[in-house]
């Protein structure tokens, strides 16, 4: 197998950029191991490469040891709850006993209920069920949220009386915005991200939960990004609901989860109707129950739920100045290096999210302390001139084995209004992550803005993939890539 090695570009080296600064050394190594990590990708001109998986936002590997926590209990799995037998009761104990270590996890009060969904998506479409409702049956107060959501925080709240606002050039007016419409009255719950998913930009969580507080609503933050980078904890910042998905933090099997007050949910129609959410059900009615079993009914994803509280230990687990440091120096070194290539423009929403800080007299959040903070997580949005960015995604993919997402996001309005209503690339890193997944990128953009595309592409299915691709692929796999491809305004 001939297995290609790609230089630092000469951009970097010409514009002072070295990929041997001492500034970059804690990244030049993962900071915990994945699966997968080793990966050989065949790239289309011959040859294979270590696959630079620099696509975490949409689904990160699994931690190793979660990974190997997996095959230790799955010979145990079975039914929960009303089973009697051996196996039954393990994996009963280890479901529910799941809740307590996500609760800790993010902070969470001792009465939280914690409600395993899908993913993040499935747990806002469960909160928008459990508005607190007037006699007629329609919430009492509308939802507010901003422009720059993932559809996840976006479209659930479209189903019942809301208002959006569009987001200022800056965090701090922002903030004036969002205080203005709450100042109305009539606003019952506020829903915004922790960190938005295509820029990777940071929100002040807990100036955001004060301000809700403030005019009488509540707030859910949607953390499917934020959780995976930084700590969390509802308590000490007065967030209501909290949502985010094991996907995206190191855990597979599509589990996500819903934490938060419990007086909404235990009211709130049923998620799931079904067994195991009643208390007694006759042929024309039936009596729900209250607690988490309420919204969770049919058998529930038992693996799903025990691998993603086992990642959440491991993510609690690590020391907090160098996970930070680990990601800052990729982040730091892959946008520099961007800044250097011409023709490559990298995007955000906020001019002050690297500065801000919550404003006086905003209760908990004032001076330094806001929360999770601002700043950026491990996610850097770019553009390429003359190319469309699917084109680039495909040509990274197949002449360099880097995968990257490209298109929309789940955030179409957001798009339209950074003026990339056809869409961008997002490169997005974590635990797994090295230096060298960076280098290679910017190398891959430095060759194709030097020289152009080193091979045919073509649209199939929605999606560019290159002309007469004769790479091999697993055995056991399906499609080749062009033939079940998704159109990019789908792509999250």
């Amino acid at each position: 197998m001939t297995t290609a090695t790609f230089p630092a570009p000469a951009a970097l080296q010409a514009g002072g950029l070295a990929p041997s600064d001492a500034r970059f050394d804690v990244a030049r190594q993962p900071l915990a191991a994945v699966t997968g990590a080793e990966i050989q990708a065949p790239l289309i001109q011959g040859g294979h490469v270590r696959y630079a998986n620099l696509d975490y936002g949409a689904s990160a590997p699994a931690l190793s040891v979660v990974s190997a926590y997996l095959n230790e209990i799955l010979p145990y799995y079975a039914s929960v709850h009303r089973g009697a037998g051996y196996a039954s009761q393990i994996s009963t104990s280890v479901y529910e006993n799941a809740r307590t270590t996500v609760r800790d996890f993010v902070g969470g009060r001792p009465d939280d209920a914690v409600i395993f969904t899908r993913n993040t998506t499935d747990s806002l479409n469960l909160l928008a069920g459990c508005l607190p409702a007037a006699g007629g049956g329609e919430p009492t107060g509308e939802v507010l949220y901003l422009d720059i959501e993932h559809h996840a925080n976006l479209l659930p709240w479209q189903r019942v009386p809301h208002r959006s606002v569009i987001a200022a050039p800056t965090l701090a007016g922002t903030l004036e915005l969002l205080r203005g419409e709450l100042a109305h009255g009539g606003v019952s719950l506020l829903a915004v991200t922790g960190a938005s998913n295509v820029t990777g930009e940071v929100l002040p969580v807990r100036a955001l939960a004060a301000l809700a507080h403030e005019y009488g609503a509540r707030i859910v933050v949607d953390a499917a990004q934020l959780a995976p980078h930084r700590r969390i904890d509802i308590a000490a910042d007065d967030v209501d609901y909290l949502a985010f998905s094991g996907h995206k933090l190191y855990a597979p099997f599509g589990a996500g989860v819903l934490v938060g007050r419990p007086d909404w949910l235990d009211a709130g129609t049923p998620h799931l109707a079904g067994g195991g959410a009643v208390q007694d059900a006759r042929l024309d009615t039936v009596s729900w129950t209250t607690g988490p079993a309420r919204h969770e009914g049919g058998s529930p994803n038992v693996l799903g739920a025990a691998t993603l509280a086992r990642a959440t230990q491991v993510v609690a687990g690590l020391d907090q100045d160098q996970w930070h440091a680990h990601e800052n120096a990729i982040r730091s070194f892959l946008v520099e290096g961007l800044d250097r290539i011409d023709g490559v423009t990298v995007h955000q929403i906020f001019s002050d999210s690297a500065t801000f800080d919550a404003p006086a007299g905003s209760g908990p959040a004032s001076g330094p302390g806001n929360g999770p903070g601002t700043g950026t997580i491990g996610v850097v949005n770019f553009s390429v001139a003359g190319y469309d960015a699917g084109l680039v995604a495909a040509y990274l993919s197949a002449e360099h084995g880097i995968g990257l997402r490209d298109g929309r996001f789940c955030a179409h309005p957001l798009l339209r209004r950074l003026g990339l209503p056809s869409g961008s690339l997002r490169a997005s890193f974590g635990l797994g992550s090295r230096l060298e997944d960076a280098q290679r990128l910017l190398a891959g953009i430095q060759e194709l803005r030097q020289s152009g595309l080193g091979w045919d592409y073509v649209v199939d299915s929605g999606r560019w993939v290159p002309a007469n691709d004769t790479r091999s692929y697993p055995h056991w796999a399906p499609n080749t890539p062009g033939t079940a491809g998704a159109a990019p305004c789908s792509q999250n």
